[in-house]
């Protein structure tokens, strides 16, 4: 049996075959029909895994292998003899397994990674230098506009971006192959099939031959049109909300919870604080012990806690000293707590503070200025109501009523026009009694008699609530000099004298008027309405000591009365 049978060839065939799978320089695997163990492995693959040669036959596939890692094609972690895991390469199917290993980067460049790739919208390109062509894969293409499978020149690619941009990317692209390194460039371009504008984010890596020189680029490419988008939407919305808050005179801040550490994010926060950006932001910390009044830490205390406990809007208004020129500012302060979840504790306090000093003050004011004109239209009223009763039990007839009510009216208006046109609600004495006495000063002005009226005193503002009185005893004076006294004739005269005494709130009035060389003078015999005025409005507004005295040669008043303290919350001018 067996003769004829040539078996050389055959056994030379196989020691061939053998040579080679031992001399082969990567790693060979021989599985049994099961895949479960190893019948053989080459010096190549013993190396590769730490192991002596021929000591991988017979073993167990799974000895190879860590946790949850198999032996199919791919990038696969195998374990090596001293335990260490290796990234290798597997190729084949059946019984027979090619294994080489990688390096890190080709392990990076798995077929998953691929994926992963495309899941993000990034291409890939690789540019020939020699050539000037840029292959594309097929996403890279399609964020271009070009056709897939077909290179596109570079000429081409710059045709379809604005020449700003196009200087842009030649400059990145000549740096980079200068340099042997890496190339970023991001800008707008229109897509090579329809035109329709996009941006684009492009990196890359210069790529060097067998002899060193660069000769190409490779890298990715991704479409951030819409991520562009959304940002410059979000800078103009925060730039339109900057203008609005500049308007609005607020100050934004951020406040983190857990290192107590602030944000300013405008310069408004620093004003209102008194700070410089050199002086630094305060926490939760310097504000409650160092800045806030501590009248009002209570407060806020309580109000952040009920904020963080409800998950409600904070909003107090206190009291803050500023750091530059320690002044007391009160403040409007609003925020609301921000939590990376629902049911956890906040990160961080967003809010808004307005400076509402002079607001408030204002509103002080207003009300202060409410109480004031209520009190002077009961005075006016009761005054009014005075000049009514006073005048009709002295007229003698419709007429003389008419004519005393009107000229008294008239008085009052005028006083109450003097102190509406004054910037601080105050009258001049001396513009009262000009006002008054003035026609009779000028009547006699061409004989001789410019000194028949004659005033001596200092300048002194009267108040509203004493202006308002004197100048009502002014116009008394002056009516009853003009139809009784020293102004009824040609040769009378009227001499007014006042001062200032130390006394009071803001001194002693003291008033003197003096008549003389008038018609003689008797006491009247019944009390008449000038009389009832200085008795009553003088001396219960403006709580003055009032003294008369009917002598023959010249009825004579005088006055002495306290001047009220100006408040100065009625001053416009602070």
């Amino acid at each position: 049996m067996g003769e004829g049978v040539d078996h050389g060839p055959a056994a030379g065939a196989g020691d061939l075959h053998r040579a080679a799978f031992e001399a082969a320089a990567i790693g060979l695997a021989v599985l049994t029909e099961d895949r479960r163990r190893i019948r053989d492995a080459n010096p190549a693959l013993c190396r590769l895994l730490g192991h002596a040669p021929g000591t991988l036959a017979g073993r167990a596939v799974a000895d190879l292998l860590p946790e949850s890692e198999s032996i199919e094609a791919g990038i696969r972690r195998w374990k090596q003899a001293d335990g260490r895991v290796v990234d290798v390469r597997v190729r084949g199917a059946g019984t027979t397994l090619v294994v080489e290993g990688v390096d890190p980067d080709e392990a990076a460049r798995s077929d998953e990674n691929r994926d992963a790739l495309l899941a993000a919208g990034l291409g890939e390109w690789r540019w020939d230098r020699a050539s000037g062509r840029i292959n594309l894969s097929r996403r890279a293409a399609q964020i271009l506009g070009h056709p897939p499978g077909e290179p596109v020149t570079w000429a081409v690619l710059r045709a379809a971006m604005p020449e700003a941009e196009a200087a842009r990317l030649t400059e990145s692209v000549r740096v980079a192959l200068a340099q042997g390194g890496a190339y970023s460039f991001e800008g707008t371009l229109g897509r090579i099939g329809d035109g329709r504008p996009v941006v684009i984010a492009s990196r890359g890596q210069a790529l060097r031959g067998p002899d060193g020189t660069v000769s190409g680029l490779a890298g990715v490419l991704q479409d951030i049109t819409t991520r562009v988008q959304t940002r410059d939407e979000l800078i103009a919305r925060d730039q339109r909300l900057r203008v609005a808050t500049s308007i609005a005179r607020l100050g934004i801040f951020e406040w983190h919870m857990l290192d107590d550490q602030a944000i300013w994010e405008n310069e408004r926060m620093f004003e209102i604080f008194g700070r410089t950006p050199e002086d630094g932001t305060i926490g939760k910390t310097e504000f409650l012990d160092d800045v806030l009044h501590p009248g009002d830490r209570d407060a806020v205390r309580k109000a952040i806690s009920r904020a963080l406990r409800e998950d409600e809007i904070l909003h107090v208004t206190v009291r803050i000293r500023r750091k530059d020129d320690g002044a007391w500012r009160t403040i409007d302060m609003a925020g609301r707590f921000e939590r990376d979840a629902p049911n956890r504790l906040p990160r961080r306090l967003i809010g808004v503070v307005a400076d509402v000093t002079d607001r408030l003050r204002a509103e002080e004011r207003q009300a202060l200025l409410i109480r004031e004109l209520h009190h002077r239209v009961k005075n006016t009223l009761a005054t009014v109501q005075a000049i009514v009763g006073s005048t009709a039990r002295t007229a003698s007839s419709i007429e003389s009523f008419y004519e005393a009510f009107v000229g008294r009216i008239k008085s009052l208006a005028h006083t109450h026009s003097v102190l509406t046109e004054a910037t601080w609600q105050t009258a001049s004495l001396r513009n009262l009694l000009a006002n008054e006495l003035r026609p009779y000063a000028e009547a006699e002005a061409e004989g001789g008699a410019d000194g028949r009226v004659t005033f001596e005193g200092p300048d002194i503002e009267l108040p509203s609530e004493m202006a308002v009185p004197v100048g009502m005893a002014i116009h008394e004076l002056t009516t009853n000099a003009a139809k009784y006294g020293a102004l009824s004739n040609r040769r009378g005269r009227v001499a007014v004298r006042w001062s200032l005494e130390p006394g009071g709130k803001a001194g002693i009035l003291h008033f003197a008027w003096r008549e003389s060389e008038g018609p003689a003078v008797q006491a009247p015999r019944r009390q008449g309405f000038g009389t009832r005025l200085l008795q009553r409005v003088l001396t219960t507004q403006v709580q003055a000591e009032v003294t008369t005295d009917y002598a023959p040669d010249g009825f004579a008043l005088t006055m002495v009365a306290p001047i009220p303290a100006r408040n100065e919350a009625l001053n416009p001018l602070i």
